[in-house]
């Protein structure tokens, strides 16, 4: 009996941890694809500057985030 409810409970922990890294992931996915947007909508209306590639900077280090937790989560 008392193991069974060990077992639901470490399900549980899983099912939740599982449902967190989608939000993550989807959360981390728009917030690329918004910088990758901005990016590109300030490449074609002011061209090729210096703060133009801010986006993409911000985008690399959200994308380097999200491969770091997932290595770490991994099981």
């Amino acid at each position: 009996m008392k193991q069974e409810q060990q077992t639901a409970s470490t399900e549980e922990e899983l099912i939740q941890k599982q449902k967190k890294l989608k939000s993550e992931r989807i959360t981390t996915a728009f917030m690329i694809g918004l910088l990758i947007g901005i990016f590109i909508y300030s490449a074609i209306t002011n061209g090729f500057k210096f703060f133009t590639f801010f986006p993409l900077i911000l985008a690399y280090f959200f994308f380097w985030r999200r491969k770091k937790t997932e290595a770490n989560n991994q099981y």
